[in-house]
């Protein structure tokens, strides 16, 4: 299977974290040898840390909205001036 294809089927399935870490991943695995079953963990781990990382953007998010409309409540007040 071509590089593009793979590339277009991570994308379909909303595997961006896999995506963005493809081609790093294959090189290094290519380079050093491994085999397979490391170089599909390492794209797992990949696709997690991005699904992470995309959680918590969504979370800081949702926070500043929270905030936004009660901008009374101690914990919004100590939130924005850094000392929460």
């Amino acid at each position: 299977m071509e590089r593009t294809d793979i590339l277009a089927l991570m994308g379909e399935l909303k595997l961006y974290g896999m995506r963005a870490a493809y081609d790093e991943v294959m090189a290094s695995g290519i380079k050093r040898q491994h085999e397979p079953p490391r170089i599909v963990g390492d794209l797992l781990k990949a696709e997690i840390a991005e699904k992470q990382a995309r959680s918590i953007k969504y979370q800081m998010t949702i926070a500043k909205l929270n905030c936004g409309r009660d901008t009374e409540s101690d914990r919004c007040r100590q939130w924005r001036d850094g000392s929460a």
